[in-house]
């Protein structure tokens, strides 16, 4: 900016004349501009960290509180095992999803990010980002639908069940995810797809903006594809299993299933709130992605991409939530805490019926004593 003063000051003619005063009046509207696009810079590098890291140790207090619970849990009650042995590595893998890539967008916060120049730059660091970010993204979405199959099954069919789930091919069902996860992250390895800097430069994604080819299109498609499949799928598991413990519920089975029974809710419950915060937090990043890169491959985008880019940076943010509130599925949806709610419930409901009972007795004895004062 200086060195452009001192050029148009040496080029044109005196200073009074009219001509320098408008080139003067232009020079201090682009210096306003300039130091208020430097002012915003520094307040998003300034609170940029910070949200990072007050959202990192809260993920990572979450994880930790729900892996306790889930311990604990465990060494009481074997005969929910499958589903405790699931729900564990679901809380391990949105512990190390939240650690690992956090601590790297973190790193490039306090760097101040990658210029616009260098997004398509294919280092080491963004590979390595956006393979995690698919990785850690696929992992509980298939862990969620696996959960969700083995109580549809246990609910359903409880003796194929007993007979078919078995540790050691849960731990293999286990193996078996983080594997298919691991291998379509692994795709741009291949040249199946391609991970660059995504705005505005803290993180790394799938090839989904800009001069994207039919690679990055497939590869988008599988990984939305297989997301949404998931989610899907869990709902379903869901509903038959709910529809399922529902009619349960009215045909009033023996007193010694009450126990078998209070578990199976409470699986459901939590299995519940899994899919829900699945769906609210992966949802916007599965479809902003599929529809933002079909729409850059066909040239589509236009004017919309500073639009396309806020839409994308939204879904990642609220994909990063769901690590944060899936331990707490486990936190607050415990059976000791149903149990108290619905106690609290019960309690509520029974002192307004008994209030309800006492001011209708009371409404008709003094009604009726009113009527015989009257004859």
């Amino acid at each position: 900016m200086l060195s452009l003063q001192h050029h148009n000051a040496t080029r044109h003619g005196p200073a009074g004349s009219p001509f320098n005063q408008s080139q003067g009046d232009a020079q201090v509207g682009v210096a306003s501009l300039a130091l208020q696009v430097n002012l915003t810079l520094d307040k998003i590098s300034a609170h940029g960290p910070i949200a990072a890291a007050l959202s990192m140790s809260l993920g990572v207090l979450s994880n930790i509180v729900a892996l306790i619970i889930l311990a604990n849990a465990y060494n009481r009650r074997r005969s929910k095992a499958t589903f405790l042995l699931f729900a564990t590595s679901l809380v391990a893998t949105d512990f190390a999803g939240h650690i690992i890539p956090g601590a790297l967008v973190l790193r490039l916060y306090l760097f101040g990010g990658v210029s616009p120049q260098d997004y398509h730059s294919a280092d080491p660091l963004c590979q390595f980002l956006g393979g995690n970010m698919v990785f850690f993204g696929l992992c509980p979405l298939f862990l969620g639908c696996a959960m969700a199959a083995e109580r549809c099954l246990g609910v359903t069919r409880p003796l194929l069940h007993t007979s078919l789930v078995t540790a050691t091919r849960t731990k293999l069902s286990l193996a078996v995810i983080w594997l298919a996860a691991l291998l379509v992250a692994l795709l741009p390895c291949f040249h199946m797809g391609s991970y660059i800097y995504q705005h505005p430069g803290t993180w790394c994604f799938i090839k989904v903006l800009e001069d994207t080819a039919e690679a990055d299109v497939a590869f988008v498609a599988l990984f939305s594809g297989l997301g949404l499949a998931s989610l899907a799928a869990a709902l379903v598991c869901n509903t038959v299993s709910g529809l399922t413990l529902a009619r349960a519920r009215m045909r009033r089975r023996p007193c010694n299933r009450r126990s078998a029974r209070s578990h199976d809710i409470e699986m459901m419950v939590q299995l519940l709130g899994i899919m829900v915060t699945s769906c609210i937090c992966w949802s916007p990043l599965l479809i902003f992605g599929l529809i933002t890169a079909t729409r850059s491959y066909s040239g589509t985008i236009g004017a919309d991409l500073a639009t396309y880019e806020t839409l994308m940076v939204m879904g990642v943010r609220l994909a990063s939530w769901n690590q944060i509130l899936d331990p707490w599925v486990y936190i607050l949806l415990r059976r000791a805490v149903l149990r108290k709610l619905y106690l609290i419930t019960k309690r509520h409901v029974e002192l307004k019926d008994s209030t309800l009972r006492h001011w209708e007795a009371t409404s008709f004895g003094s009604t009726e004593k009113n009527a015989v004062n009257r004859v």
